[in-house]
């Protein structure tokens, strides 16, 4: 995440001394023209920077656009825009793909001057779009049409002193192409002949006369480069596999291109890296086909040497299956990727992002926040919600820039309007952060879902709050889809990721109309409830904790508190500890009374509770140890606040938390042990913003229970 002028914790891509990943395959220091030995020279792999939503992959192949700009010939498509959803206006879909767009939006950049070298041409690319474009063309519209040749036409101007010349020519072919359209000539073929006859011209460099006739290979082409060029003009309009056909050939010129700016003597001393081609959000088209187009190309001894990275949402692609696989910082100094013969996609080298530290976070809020005071415990809060999300902490940080010190929790600067443009009037953080982070078209399903810990539960929120045509395959479906984005896949939760699954149940409790009794979450977590009520096993796997975790969440903690009172001598301490801090992570995002309205003010209650200042207004039930009681429930109201991902952690409740698990140390000699040890390591990981650790039985320290 760029802030203060700097990508935090992407070093292992962007380090110019020593050489990070993307200095070593594109041969140039980022930002700089000096260059460095190139990685892989014979073959490079095709990069795929994975990961989920918000992991700033798209951050990563901005700067690396920027790093290279003007320094050595760069593209970047964003595969999701719109441009590459549908053909533009007029266009027949029969002769417009994604792929044949995205091509020529990154040959339109890829073009551009850079220091010390002109233009690149692209004639051979340029003569395959219009015999592309030309299979549509079945009209009159001759103005269209002229648009159309024109821009594809202009992908071979020099730049040079003949530039004038060029666009002139440009313009002529394409008149000459819409003279046929309104005189009712054989449009492809008049298309294909002006286009091989401009570039053939004497007048025209002799690699342009190369490139003419390179479209002679065409499969059926017989060595005619103009039988080439109708050839693929039908294939692509037959679509299916013809279509892809089709389009890996035009892939193919691209590179060829390319090739040919690079080739000779004078371009190697003037262009001193390698092409870079970026292609942000993979998944969507024309992604996929471009991947799969290189990455068999390659491995049909076809070799390039352009540098392409993409980014994917997620890393379970089914052409991606064999590629070989890298965390970031395992490519930091040299990648060690080599592909298997036989295996395509071990052409793609995935390299997964990372989450930021606790230290990048620490410094991200700092340089967001520098002109207002920050709680010390911020950072490791906010580090402790996110999980290190780059977007996450960004806009956190950007929240409390703009509310500090009117906040007191990471709840509130998630509720609060925060304004990312001068011309917005802003949004709850929580939902701009939603917009971001999950599919737009299931947020609803998914606000629901976020109670649930599986797919039984899910099926049955969807049943009492769903619309009746989402039904346990659409349940199945959309987890299925959160996987392939790459969202973990975390048992006892149907939203594996915490932090995805704590916003979508900040917005199902405020709910869409932001109804003061919070009658949507109290219904999803009541039919959670009735779900797990028919089993009260007592047992560490058993429904009963799930029952009381929808029970707290409502406010109800009595029956927690019993549970965990009766349970405290009888069960395993280590299982014991381990469904207190289950139970006690059901979300509280501010207190309610019995009706589910909210109390006015900030008041904690869960923190009166820990503290024990409650203690004399609360009778404990007839025949029960009530010393044990009291400290059960004070403990458990303890462990409640300081897990709660929204609040600060409490020193006064860290206090407190460790004294009583010391005081039940002392009540149960055989978890002895584990208790004290909890005693210490809990306290401890609340204030540093980890989650609370349950010694595990290979531990020295442990006591021997199973």
């Amino acid at each position: 995440m760029r802030v203060g002028g700097r990508l935090h914790g992407r070093g292992a891509l962007f380090d110019a001394d020593p050489a990070g990943l993307a200095a070593r395959l594109v041969g140039l220091r980022p930002h700089q023209h000096r260059t460095t030995k190139a990685e892989h020279p014979q073959e490079l792999p095709f990069v795929v920077l994975t990961g989920a939503r918000g992991l700033g992959k798209s951050a990563v192949l901005r700067e690396l656009r920027d790093a290279y700009k003007g320094h050595t010939p760069v593209a970047l498509i964003d595969c999701g825009h719109a441009e590459f959803a549908a053909p533009p206006s007029g266009r027949p879909a029969e002769a417009w793909s994604p792929v044949s767009q995205g091509l020529l939006v990154i040959a339109e950049q890829l073009a551009e001057p850079v220091t010390g070298a002109g233009r690149i041409q692209f004639p051979r690319l340029m003569s395959g779009l219009v015999a592309v474009a030309a299979g549509g063309w079945r009209d009159a519209d001759s103005e269209r049409i002229r648009r159309e040749v024109e821009r594809i036409l202009l992908l071979n101007e020099s730049g040079s002193w003949v530039a004038g010349f060029a666009g002139r020519w440009a313009g002529r072919v394409a008149a000459k192409v819409a003279a046929a359209a309104t005189g009712g000539g054989p449009l492809l073929s008049s298309a294909v002949e002006a286009t091989l006859e401009a570039i053939s011209d004497s007048v025209v460099h002799r690699r342009r006369q190369r490139a003419s006739t390179w479209y002679r290979d065409y499969p059926n082409a017989g060595g005619n480069a103009r039988r080439g060029l109708m050839l693929l003009s039908e294939h692509f309009r037959a679509g299916g596999t013809s279509r892809e056909h089709a389009e890996r050939y035009l892939v193919r010129a691209l590179l060829a291109d390319l090739g040919e700016a690079y080739a000779g003597m004078l371009p190697r001393m003037q262009r001193i890296g390698r092409p870079l081609v970026l292609l942000d959000n993979a998944q969507s088209a024309p992604g996929p086909g471009l991947v799969e187009a290189v990455l068999r190309d390659r491995s049909e001894g076809l070799a390039d040497q352009v540098v392409f990275i993409g980014g994917l949402r997620g890393d379970r692609r089914p052409a991606l299956r064999n590629a070989v696989r890298r965390a970031l910082p395992e490519v930091a100094r040299r990648s060690d990727w080599t592909p298997d013969p036989a295996a395509p996609s071990s052409r793609a080298l995935l390299v997964s992002l990372p989450p930021l530290s606790p230290d990048d976070t620490l410094h991200i809020i700092g340089a967001v926040c520098a002109e207002v005071r920050v709680p010390p415990q911020l950072p490791h809060a906010t580090h402790r919600l996110t999980g290190g999300n780059p977007l996450g902490i960004a806009l956190l940080a950007e929240s409390a820039a703009q509310h500090l010190p009117g906040a007191a929790s990471l709840g509130e600067l998630l509720t609060a309007h925060v304004r990312l443009r001068e011309d917005h009037d802003g949004e709850p953080t929580y939902l701009a952060l939603l917009d971001r982070l999950v599919p737009a078209d299931r947020l609803d399903e998914l606000t629901v879902l976020a109670a649930a810990h599986d797919h039984d539960s899910a099926c049955a929120l969807a049943d009492e709050l769903l619309p009746d045509d989402f039904g346990p395959a659409d349940v199945r479906a959309l987890q299925t889809r959160l996987v392939a984005e790459g969202l973990p896949e975390v048992p006892g939760q149907f939203v594996g990721a915490p932090f995805v699954r704590t916003l979508l149940l900040l917005r199902l409790h405020h709910g869409a109309a932001m109804d003061a009794d919070h009658g949507q979450w109290r219904k999803a977590h009541e039919t959670l409830i009735a779900y797990y009520a028919d089993d009260d096993s007592g047992g560490p796997d058993g429904r009963v904790r799930y029952r009381l975790h929808h029970e707290l969440a409502l406010g109800a903690a009595e029956s927690a508190v019993a549970h965990l009172r009766d349970t405290f001598h009888t069960m395993d301490t280590r299982a014991w500890l381990r469904s207190l801090r289950f139970i006690a992570s059901a979300p509280y995002f501010h207190a309610h009374d019995s009706q589910g309205h909210d109390f006015t003010g900030r008041d904690d209650r869960r923190t009166a509770i820990a503290l024990g200042r409650t203690d004399a207004d609360h009778e404990p039930p007839a025949g029960v140890d009530a010393a044990l009681h009291l400290r059960t429930r004070r403990l458990l109201h303890a462990v409640w606040q300081l897990t709660d991902p929204l609040t600060l952690p409490d020193q006064k409740v860290c206090d407190r938390l460790r004294f009583e698990l010391e005081q039940l140390s002392n009540l149960r000699p055989a978890g002895n042990a584990l208790l004290w040890r909890a005693s210490r390591d809990w306290p401890e990981d609340a204030l540093a913003g980890r989650p609370l650790r349950v010694p595990d039985e290979d531990d020295e320290d442990g006591d021997g229970e199973a």
